[in-house]
Protein backbone atom coordinates (compact mmCIF):
# COMPACT_ATOMS: atom_id res chain seq x y z
CA UNK A 1 0.00 0.00 0.00
CA UNK A 2 1.19 3.53 -0.70
CA UNK A 3 0.25 6.84 0.89
CA UNK A 4 -2.73 8.29 -1.03
CA UNK A 5 -1.14 11.70 -1.68
CA UNK A 6 -4.27 13.00 -3.40
CA UNK A 7 -6.49 12.20 -0.39
CA UNK A 8 -7.77 15.50 1.12
CA UNK A 9 -6.79 14.48 4.65
CA UNK A 10 -3.23 13.61 3.58
CA UNK A 11 -3.01 16.91 1.69
CA UNK A 12 -4.19 18.74 4.83
CA UNK A 13 -1.70 17.16 7.26
CA UNK A 14 1.33 17.05 4.94
CA UNK A 15 2.48 20.66 5.60
CA UNK A 16 2.34 20.04 9.35
CA UNK A 17 4.22 16.75 9.09
CA UNK A 18 6.83 18.40 6.85
CA UNK A 19 7.25 21.29 9.30
CA UNK A 20 7.88 18.82 12.11
CA UNK A 21 10.37 16.87 10.05
CA UNK A 22 8.10 13.82 10.11
CA UNK A 23 7.43 11.26 7.42
CA UNK A 24 4.15 10.07 5.89
CA UNK A 25 3.81 6.30 5.55
CA UNK A 26 1.15 3.81 4.54
CA UNK A 27 -0.71 2.64 7.67
CA UNK A 28 0.45 -0.96 7.15
CA UNK A 29 4.09 0.17 7.53
CA UNK A 30 3.50 1.85 10.90
CA UNK A 31 5.72 0.85 13.80
CA UNK A 32 5.12 1.15 17.53
CA UNK A 33 5.83 4.86 17.93
CA UNK A 34 4.19 5.94 14.67
CA UNK A 35 0.83 7.70 14.74
CA UNK A 36 -1.84 6.19 12.48
CA UNK A 37 -4.44 8.73 11.34
CA UNK A 38 -7.93 7.78 10.24
CA UNK A 39 -10.48 9.58 8.07
CA UNK A 40 -14.14 8.64 8.29
CA UNK A 41 -13.32 5.42 10.13
CA UNK A 42 -10.63 4.24 7.70
CA UNK A 43 -6.88 4.34 8.37
CA UNK A 44 -5.43 6.63 5.72
CA UNK A 45 -1.86 7.47 6.68
CA UNK A 46 0.74 6.93 9.38
CA UNK A 47 3.10 9.62 10.63
CA UNK A 48 6.61 8.81 11.76
CA UNK A 49 7.84 11.57 14.04
CA UNK A 50 11.54 12.45 14.02
CA UNK A 51 13.88 11.79 16.92
CA UNK A 52 14.43 14.87 19.07
CA UNK A 53 18.00 15.37 17.88
CA UNK A 54 16.84 15.22 14.25
CA UNK A 55 14.10 17.71 15.10
CA UNK A 56 16.63 20.29 16.25
CA UNK A 57 18.56 19.97 12.99
CA UNK A 58 15.29 20.32 11.09
CA UNK A 59 14.29 23.42 13.09
CA UNK A 60 17.69 25.02 12.46
CA UNK A 61 17.45 24.31 8.73
CA UNK A 62 13.94 25.79 8.69
CA UNK A 63 15.17 28.95 10.45
CA UNK A 64 17.96 29.29 7.88
CA UNK A 65 15.39 29.04 5.09
CA UNK A 66 13.19 31.65 6.76
CA UNK A 67 16.09 34.08 7.19
CA UNK A 68 17.45 33.37 3.73
CA UNK A 69 21.02 32.86 4.91
CA UNK A 70 23.14 30.72 7.23
CA UNK A 71 22.33 31.52 10.85
CA UNK A 72 26.00 32.32 11.51
CA UNK A 73 25.69 35.30 9.15
CA UNK A 74 22.82 36.93 11.08
CA UNK A 75 23.42 40.04 13.17
CA UNK A 76 23.53 39.79 16.97
CA UNK A 77 19.97 41.00 17.54
CA UNK A 78 18.57 38.48 15.05
CA UNK A 79 20.64 35.69 16.61
CA UNK A 80 19.10 36.58 19.97
CA UNK A 81 15.67 36.34 18.37
CA UNK A 82 16.57 32.92 16.94
CA UNK A 83 17.65 31.73 20.40
CA UNK A 84 14.33 32.95 21.82
CA UNK A 85 12.41 30.95 19.17
CA UNK A 86 14.54 27.88 19.81
CA UNK A 87 13.98 28.12 23.55
CA UNK A 88 10.21 28.31 23.00
CA UNK A 89 10.43 25.19 20.81
CA UNK A 90 12.38 23.21 23.42
CA UNK A 91 15.70 23.14 21.61
CA UNK A 92 17.69 23.38 24.81
CA UNK A 93 16.06 20.35 26.40
CA UNK A 94 17.78 18.15 23.80
CA UNK A 95 21.14 16.71 24.78
CA UNK A 96 23.89 18.91 23.31
CA UNK A 97 21.23 21.42 22.25
CA UNK A 98 23.25 24.45 23.34
CA UNK A 99 26.36 23.17 21.54
CA UNK A 100 24.39 22.44 18.36
CA UNK A 101 22.75 25.87 18.39
CA UNK A 102 26.04 27.64 19.16
CA UNK A 103 27.68 25.90 16.23
CA UNK A 104 24.83 26.84 13.87
CA UNK A 105 24.94 30.47 15.03
CA UNK A 106 28.74 30.66 14.84
CA UNK A 107 29.01 31.69 18.50
CA UNK A 108 30.25 30.08 21.70
CA UNK A 109 28.09 28.15 24.17
CA UNK A 110 28.78 30.99 26.61
CA UNK A 111 27.18 33.45 24.16
CA UNK A 112 24.09 31.25 23.80
CA UNK A 113 23.78 31.08 27.60
CA UNK A 114 24.13 34.87 27.75
CA UNK A 115 21.32 35.25 25.20
CA UNK A 116 19.15 32.89 27.25
CA UNK A 117 19.95 34.66 30.54
CA UNK A 118 19.28 38.07 28.99
CA UNK A 119 15.91 36.86 27.71
CA UNK A 120 14.95 35.29 31.05
CA UNK A 121 15.94 38.38 33.05
CA UNK A 122 14.00 40.67 30.70
CA UNK A 123 10.93 38.51 31.40
CA UNK A 124 11.53 38.80 35.13
CA UNK A 125 12.57 35.16 35.34
CA UNK A 126 15.95 35.67 36.89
Amino acid sequence: MTVPRDHPFVAAVKPLVDAMGGELLPPDRARGDDVVLAWEGREVVAVRLPHLSDSLDHILADLERRHGMPLAELDRKTKQSVVRVLEERGAFSVRHGVETVASALGVSRFTVYNYLNRENSSRGGG
